[in-house]
């Protein structure tokens, strides 16, 4: 059976200025894709207006908030004892990003209840990303 999370967060988007300014934020989860979070963005603050969604690893997130966590395009780490950065970069540049870590850590937990670390079938999400990939062949 799948089940989807879906949390709103208000995230503060923090500008060359110094300035906080509030973005709405979803954050989902799925038990078909457990070792992933999306982090979604409406249209009316993205670029092309069509919204934006970041997929990045349950263990990112989890790291993330105990300390600095990440590589590539997506960058997490304690902000004090209130507030959680995830910064984001993209061909089209960078965002940075505070969240308030309570509202991260009771996502996380939420998904822990639909699929415990370390109990994530690994065999069906190997199986999907190769049936996505070769199209059935």
């Amino acid at each position: 059976m799948d089940i989807a999370l879906e949390q709103p967060a208000r995230a503060r988007l923090i500008t060359g200025e110094e300035r906080e300014l509030p973005v709405p934020a979803k954050l989902r989860y799925t038990s078909t894709n457990p070792l992933a979070v999306h982090l979604d963005f409406p249209g009316e603050v993205s670029l092309d207006g069509q919204g934006a969604t970041w997929i990045f690893a349950r263990g990112l997130l989890e790291a993330g908030l105990r300390g600095p966590a990440g590589d590539g395009d997506v960058h997490i780490w304690p902000c004090g004892p209130e507030r959680t950065v995830v910064e984001l970069h993209s061909p089209y540049g960078m965002a940075l990003l505070q969240f308030d870590t309570s509202a991260l850590n009771r996502f996380l937990l939420r998904t822990y209840a639909v699929v415990p670390p370390g109990e994530e079938d690994l065999g069906a999400v190997v199986e999907r990303g190769l049936s996505t990939l070769f199209g059935g062949v």
